[in-house]
């Protein structure tokens, strides 16, 4: 991962060995790495701004500067969203981190500068109306229309995210035990299980749909693929899903995330222990899961002070 020059510059130098530490030792999912790579590029642009080349002459003040630099903007730069800057100086104490431990640094002067807390965003589930609206488009009989059903179908019916969705091949999915082997954050595998309309939509896919598709490429064992016979990217299948939500009408904001949101939201409003909604999204800590408990008493105290005739008493 290293660049051009970075045999003259230690910082980048150390940089580049914690990336490669991050992929290859801790497995830490391609996508995090990127972003954290983006990251230490700013912090160590914005050290070479102070004249500092090399990560045993940075000091806490150093840190300091570069998280005020991040969330308030510096020079051309513009001020990163709070969420974005926290990754940002999390990327930076992982960096400092991994130097001391490796012997680099005498000390770690990011070790007692904590990130800003964040308001915790509550996730966006869609009404179940709105989700049944989605998953009956696109109708259609033709490839394209077949794939992308099957695509929303198992989004929803596993909680899946769309990365991990672009990511299965034929092999992976059991549509006679209806479970599916999804690949998540930081290479855990799990199990997940899916219900009937989305093995009816993926039988009709892989027999109707995926042939079609496969014929006009040079082949591949993936599940979803694209018009040009090769799979399918993210940025695809995040457009099928926005295309349904415009199709069904639906005006409330939707991300990548909307079907894993409302997958997970359901569940605990039918009833489902976090621990086992835990499991089924993949996440390495209940805590992250907890956050989808939030929403579903927000709809009770709404419900609540809707209907009750005391509520406002």
């Amino acid at each position: 991962m290293a660049q051009a020059g970075d045999s003259q510059n230690p910082l980048r130098q150390a940089v580049a060995a914690y990336l490669d530490h991050l992929t290859v030792e801790r497995g830490t999912a391609r996508n995090t790495v990127d972003g954290y790579s983006r990251d230490l590029r700013r912090y160590a642009d914005h050290l070479a701004e102070a004249g500092v080349n090399d990560l045993r002459q940075v000091s806490s003040d150093h840190v300091v500067a570069f998280g005020v630099a991040m969330r308030r903007g510096h020079g051309d730069r513009p001020a990163l969203a709070p969420s974005s800057a926290a990754r940002a100086l999390s990327a930076v104490r992982g960096l400092h981190r991994f130097a001391h431990a490796e012997g680099w640094t005498g000390d770690d002067p990011a070790r007692d500068v904590r990130p800003p807390s964040l308001t915790r965003r509550l996730p966006k589930a869609l009404p179940l109306g709105d989700v049944l609206r989605l998953l009956d488009l696109p109708a259609g009989e033709d490839a394209r229309a077949l794939r992308d059903k099957a695509l929303l179908e198992l989004l929803y019916s596993t909680g899946a995210r769309i990365s991990e969705a672009t990511g299965l091949d034929v092999d992976d999915v059991d549509r006679d035990d209806r479970t599916v082997v999804l690949d998540g954050k930081g290479g855990r595998q799990r199990l997940v299980p899916f219900g009937r309309p989305a093995r009816e939509a993926l039988d009709a896919y892989l027999v109707r749909g995926r042939p079609a598709l496969v014929a006009k490429g040079r082949g591949t064992g993936a599940l979803f693929v694209n018009a040009r016979g090769g799979r399918l990217s993210r940025q695809g299948a995040w457009q099928v899903l926005k295309s349904a939500a415009e199709r069904a009408g639906i005006t409330a904001p939707v991300s990548p995330h909307t079907l894993r949101h409302s997958f997970a939201t359901h569940l605990l409003e039918g009833g489902a222990d976090v621990r086992v909604v835990q499991e089924l999204l993949g996440h390495a800590s209940v805590t992250t899961t907890q956050v989808y408990t939030l929403v579903t008493v927000n709809t009770l105290r709404e419900v609540y002070a809707t209907t009750h005739p005391r509520a406002l008493g």
